[in-house]
């Protein structure tokens, strides 16, 4: 009979202001009662958790990974193209990644998913040869995510909404030039945005349309609207009902170069990964995951 798998479980213990750490000994206990087989590791940063993972994966080892979308989008990049899956534990202050694959956001719910081990596969994202998993923006989202990783002193997702008004106070429209399928496209607004995932900042639906595992980014811009109507839209961005308040446009594709009029950062993840200009492009179904059985 095969011996059952062991794991990786590898713990950021910084990751949403130190909510991993202090969720850690629940973990631990869901894993024991579980019978699930494991070897604990606190990353000591990005390089070193990437690291951890990759060769516990060469070894067999499936790496369960509890941080923030960050560090789950590095080291799901990292782990692109191998047969051994990834499992993710909610632990950072944004969870979208686990939110939008379905797993619960409470311990042992999300340990119950790791003992059922179904596993699908989907797409990897890079920018400028940087991976990451969920939406890469730039643009007014730059200057937000800036602040929001700047801000030590608000908890929680409240830190997003404080982030988009302290960078909305200073916004001056920006005009981006768009090059996919051989078209060129150029708007003046707030955003542009390559989304694999739905959600990024703390559940805020940005591209509803967007499929994890359809091989497609969903691209989007924003208009160069009103500041208080862009505040109505932000408010309706957790339902996924802003795009029109918003004027957003939006294409499909598996490639697009973004440039713009003045420098900007290009975040992903949560993360800076790289600068304008930048090309993203989209790996299909690249990682392999596991996560609840949806269908």
């Amino acid at each position: 009979m095969t011996a059952a798998p062991r794991h990786l479980l590898l713990v950021n213990p910084s990751a949403g202001r130190g909510r991993a750490a202090e969720l850690l000994p629940q973990v631990e206990e869901a894993f024991r009662s579980r019978g699930l087989a494991y070897r604990l590791v606190l990353s000591e940063g990005l390089e070193h958790g990437r690291a951890e993972a990759v060769a516990a994966a060469d070894a067999g080892e499936i790496p369960v990974v509890m941080s923030g979308d960050g560090m789950i989008g590095q080291i799901g990049g990292a782990l692109a193209g191998g047969d051994v899956p990834m499992a993710m534990l909610p632990g950072g202050r944004g969870n979208d990644l686990v939110r939008v694959l379905g797993i619960p956001r409470e311990v042992p719910g999300a340990v119950d998913v790791i003992a059922e081990s179904h596993v699908r596969a989907i797409d990897v994202g890079e920018v400028n040869e940087r991976r990451f998993l969920g939406i890469a923006s730039c643009g007014f989202d730059s200057d937000a995510n800036r602040i929001a990783n700047e801000t030590r002193w608000v908890k929680g997702n409240l830190v997003y909404l404080y982030a988009a008004l302290r960078a909305l106070y200073a916004w001056k429209p920006a005009t981006f030039t768009l090059h996919f399928d051989g078209i060129r496209k150029q708007v003046t607004g707030y955003t542009v945005a390559a989304a694999n995932n739905k959600a990024y900042g703390g559940g805020m639906y940005a591209a509803p349309d967007a499929e994890l595992d359809d091989g497609l980014l969903d691209i989007g811009a924003t208009g160069n609207v009103g500041k208080l109507r862009f505040l109505r839209g932000l408010a309706k961005i957790f339902d996924g009902e802003h795009r029109e308040l918003l004027e957003v446009q939006t294409w499909r594709g598996t490639e697009v170069r973004i440039e713009a009029d003045r420098p900007f950062a290009v975040y992903a993840d949560g993360d800076h990964i790289a600068d304008l200009p930048a090309t993203v492009r989209i790996l299909p179904r690249a990682l392999r995951v596991i996560a609840p059985d949806l269908a």
